[in-house]
């Protein structure tokens, strides 16, 4: 370990788990949050010292129990799927916070054990739900929590990739070892829903779900996530984790609801797209055009920009730029960190999606698995 300043300064001390694109993205928030980046784990020893080399990190480890070791702070775990849990117990037992990327681990009872095992020893344990974090979503829940809106009526939308719409694109999500039993529901689905029983104020209480495997085969030797293709003639695998996933669902309160989710859908780079249906008016969100919101209503619709100062005080807590200068997600995961990093200093962050959010989207992926076998409406476990 080579000590730094962080220890007499009180900023915070981050171990990044995982080098990849998602861990950069971390590393990158971490930083713009003040916190110091003491070292990177990685697997394979050579990796995590390029990686350090690349980030300018001091330190390296092929082990996180090495690097706990250290003492930080908090460990940010940005690897595949089927680590995430041994990674989490292993914090959780040293008393370190934890970040961790969706899905919290690959089984809804080991989550909701790892969630309350965080509780138990008051860490701050939390899951990049980051939508959440767009000025205009925060705008539209309080309107939705103000009554703007009315008695809901209906929720339905959407989330579209086209990443792996070739027959040659494949990463290791597509693998159940590694990824888990679902793929597009977990992987997007996943995020839509934790989004709109944010926004909405409504949970999903029963599914009928159907989900298709869309590219029956893929290659083997996968790909970095979001690549188009692999190149040159490589051994094929039959896919076993859905391209499409679609949902009709009611809520707790009966509120009817539609989904669809697709990784295979041309042209769509990421549109996570929403509308909320009310009694009085409704609101959509689309997350490629994420500096205005539709507002509809039965005399005038109109359309709603993101601006600085005006709107609801969280929508404006969570602004970074100016009007025109355009927030994305990059400023999201920012304002997630930021949240996260506040929670460990003792601060109150409203809408920090924790790890009892990540337990929660496990049962979804329960259900939406179960009725896609039984084509029956299957209720999601409290």
């Amino acid at each position: 370990m080579v000590e730094g300043s962080s220890r007499s300064t009180g900023r915070l001390r981050a171990i990044i788990v995982g080098g990849g694109m998602i861990g950069n993205v971390h590393r990158r928030a971490a930083l713009l949050n003040g916190a110091d980046i003491v070292g990177v784990v990685e697997a394979d020893g050579n990796r995590a010292r390029a990686v350090a080399d690349r980030w300018g990190v001091a330190d390296h480890y092929d082990s996180l129990a090495d690097a706990l070791a250290d003492r930080p702070d908090v460990v940010h775990v940005c690897t595949p799927n089927v680590t995430h849990a041994p990674f989490i117990q292993l914090a959780l037992e040293a008393g370190v916070n934890v970040v961790c990327e969706k899905p919290l681990c690959l089984d809804s009872v080991e989550g909701e054990r790892l969630a309350q095992a965080a509780q138990a020893k008051g860490l701050v344990a939390a899951v990049p739900y980051v939508y959440r974090y767009h000025p205009l979503v925060r705008e539209i829940r309080q309107r939705r929590i103000d009554g703007e809106f009315g008695r809901t009526h209906l929720i339905h939308g959407s989330y579209l990739q086209d990443w792996l719409l070739s027959e040659d694109a494949s990463s290791w999500r597509v693998d159940p070892k590694l990824g888990g039993p679902s793929r597009a529901f977990a992987d997007i689905g996943s995020h839509w829903c934790d989004l709109v029983e944010w926004v909405s104020g409504e949970r999903i209480a029963e599914v009928v779900a159907d989900v298709v495997v869309a590219v029956e085969e893929r290659p083997a030797q996968a790909g970095a996530t979001f690549s188009q293709s692999t190149t040159g003639d490589v051994p094929k695998t039959r896919v076993q984790t859905e391209d499409i996933a679609n949902l009709v669902f009611r809520t707790e309160s009966g509120v009817p609801g539609t989904l669809t989710v697709s990784q295979v859908s041309a042209g769509r780079k990421n549109r996570l797209w929403f509308e909320l249906d009310g009694a009085e008016a409704s609101a959509v969100f689309d997350q490629e055009n994420p500096e205005t919101v539709w507002l509809g209503g039965q005399a005038e619709s109109r359309i709603l920009s993101r601006g600085e100062g005006v709107g609801s005080a969280d929508a404006r807590r969570v602004t970074l730029t100016p009007p025109g200068h355009v927030q994305g997600w990059e400023a999201c995961f920012e304002n997630f960190v930021g949240d996260v990093y506040a929670s460990i200093r003792g601060e109150h962050r409203d809408g920090l999606p924790t790890f009892a959010d990540g337990a929660r989207s496990l049962k979804l992926i329960d259900a939406v698995l179960e009725s896609a076998q039984s084509r029956q409406w299957t209720g999601v476990a409290r």
